[in-house]
């Protein structure tokens, strides 16, 4: 009986180091210059345009395409490799504070009015990096000889051929995942261990092809700009219920749930 309650003990105090590694990290953003936070959010979407780019080097170099399980599960590990490069990279993404931005407010020691400028200056600094570099490699893409315009048509399609109701719980599941993926890198010691978590959770995402705003914004500008059948309004429509699904899939499903249990275990 000892032994289960030092365990548990020691379950706890762990947790709370997290807690307290998340608020400062948090509160850290929070207060930095604007241009710094915009600047840190155009690097992380313009670093996260190469999963998108090698899924479509990938789909077009594959001969059997979506529903062949190889294919998939390749598809899947190219996705990560942006966010591979912008969470080890220290990068801002909008999806990772969904979680850690909101722990400072449910603490008390930051308002909303911070988490808002935080949001902001993060979200539209990774929108503007997906969209300059959308726009790089369309210009490249001829010259690289390796990326079908049809590839990129049938990576969008699979985000914005969903109704809108889809596109929410989506991006809720995504957001979830993306929440975790910050509580979890902030638990891991070491590269090599925060690399696998990495490509565990976001590979999910991209197996289970789930909306992810940042990431599908790149996706998503790329069948926008190469194929008459993505319409502005399909984009549009998808970044707004990926984003506000985003939203609240960090917010309560990591960020006020695992605040809550280690709170109230700590009392």
């Amino acid at each position: 009986m000892t032994d289960r309650l030092s365990g548990s003990a020691t379950e706890q105090t762990s947790s709370q180091t997290i807690l307290e590694s998340i608020l400062d990290s948090a509160l850290h953003e929070m207060n930095r210059e604007r241009s710094g936070l915009l600047l840190s959010g155009l690097s992380a979407g313009l670093d996260i345009g190469f999963g998108p780019l090698m899924m479509g080097v990938v789909l077009t170099l594959s001969p059997q395409g979506f529903g062949d399980l190889t294919t998939e599960l390749l598809l899947a590990s190219v996705y990560s490799i942006g966010f591979m490069f912008v969470i080890l990279g220290r990068s801002e993404l909008f999806t990772e504070h969904t979680t850690l931005a909101v722990i400072p407010v449910l603490d008390g020691q930051a308002s909303l009015g911070q988490l808002g400028r935080l949001w902001g200056l993060v979200y539209v600094g990774n929108l503007v990096g997906g969209l300059v570099f959308t726009l790089l490699t369309i210009l490249l893409m001829p010259e690289l000889g390796v990326i079908s315009p049809t590839a990129f048509e049938t990576i969008a399609m699979k985000l914005v051929s969903h109704d809108l109701p889809w596109l929410f719980v989506g991006g809720l599941f995504a957001g979830w995942l993306m929440g975790l993926l910050a509580w979890l890198i902030t638990a891991a010691q070491e590269t090599t261990s925060r690399l696998i978590l990495v490509w565990v959770v976001t590979g999910t995402i991209g197996l289970l092809h789930l909306p992810h705003s940042i990431a599908g914004n790149v996706e998503v500008l790329f069948g926008l700009f190469v194929s008459p059948a993505i319409s502005l309004a399909d984009y549009v429509g998808f970044l707004a219920l990926a984003t506000v699904g985003n939203a609240f899939g960090g917010a309560i499903f990591v960020a006020l749930l695992k605040y809550g249990h280690v709170v109230r275990g700590a009392n």
